[in-house]
């Protein structure tokens, strides 16, 4: 792990990580090119600085260099760790957490193979991660407080995370860190314009999507409206149909992951930006009856469709 500290405009304390996974390169030259032009310290406060720190972090080292998603076992899948396994990830958790501990917001980047549109994680809505959802440039934000408790967003207080672009993209690396200036910004670290904020669609993911093997098919798109009883995704062992409305995927991808398509979800209304009421998720109004099932739903609801959840899954024998 390689750690940058740098000067702030303001008073909070901040940090973005990059290269939870070694073969997403897009987070790692965001880091680096973030280190190279972010005052230091001490011109920081020779400019009037109010004593903030900004962190910078390419997480897993290793996997980095071999250009592989980790080398033992899924950083993102190891949280809170263990100082004494012999996995290198499982023992590199807990010292990155030991990194972030006491910072007001964090930004983990990540890429995927799904495609886009970007879109932002949060597993816990405290005051400083709706600053930072309304403050990226996103539409979409994904509730994953009921899915694992294994990842960076779900272990560190005030983390979230960002899904800038498809793996292996230029477009990946160049929103990505615009969405790290606004970042900045929105928390006062950085003063060349004003942060904006708008109202982001939330999405809860549900449940993930199991593949079984052979040719996986994906029908659907991150966050396009599955219609009932259409086929989301299919391989030679499942075959996944929606049997109820109003659901949507998140990371659909036939190829980015080894044991799912994605993951279920539904919109369940938006989170508004400081100052308007508290952090919290709102039915969306949208002139069409949405807010009042949105307020029936529930924004703390699982999603999941009665005992069998959102869909079907057929499995071949």
């Amino acid at each position: 792990m390689e750690t940058f500290d740098r000067g702030s405009a303001g008073s909070a304390r901040v940090a973005i990580v990059g290269g939870i996974h070694g073969d997403e390169p897009a987070g790692v030259r965001i880091v680096e090119r973030l280190a190279a032009e972010l005052p230091s310290l001490a011109a920081a406060d020779r400019e009037g600085g109010d004593g903030g720190l900004v962190r910078l972090v390419l997480a897993n080292e290793p996997a980095i260099e071999a250009e592989t998603r980790y080398t033992d076992a899924d950083l993102n899948r190891s949280f809170p760790g263990d100082p004494d396994s012999e996995e290198y990830e499982r023992a590199l958790a807990p010292r990155l957490t030991a990194e972030l501990e006491g910072f007001d917001a964090v930004l983990a980047l990540h890429t995927s193979h799904s495609a886009p549109p970007p879109f932002a994680i949060f597993s816990d809505l405290a005051e400083s991660v709706r600053r930072t959802v309304t403050g990226l440039p996103v539409d979409h934000v994904v509730d994953a407080s009921g899915l694992r408790s294994t990842t960076l967003d779900s272990t560190v207080p005030h983390t979230v995370s960002i899904e800038v672009g498809r793996q292996g993209s230029e477009g990946a690396v160049e929103f990505g860190y615009d969405a790290c200036l606004a970042f900045l910004r929105v928390h006062g670290a950085l003063a060349d314009e004003p942060p904006t904020f708008s109202e982001t669609v939330v999405v809860k993911g549900s449940e993930e999507v199991p593949k079984g093997g052979g040719d996986p098919r994906v029908h659907f798109a991150n966050f396009e409206e599955i219609p009932e009883g259409a086929v989301f995704a299919e391989d030679d062992v499942h075959t996944h149909q929606v049997e109820e409305p109003g659901v949507v995927p998140i990371l659909a991808s036939e190829n980015g992951y080894d044991d799912i398509f994605g993951i279920y979800g539904r919109v369940t209304g938006v989170v508004k930006p400081p100052g308007e009421g508290e952090p919290r998720v709102y039915p969306r109004d949208d002139g069409d009856g949405r807010a009042e099932r949105e307020e029936r739903g529930g924004s703390g609801g699982d999603g999941e469709g009665g005992e069998n959840g959102t869909g079907r899954s057929e499995r071949a024998e």
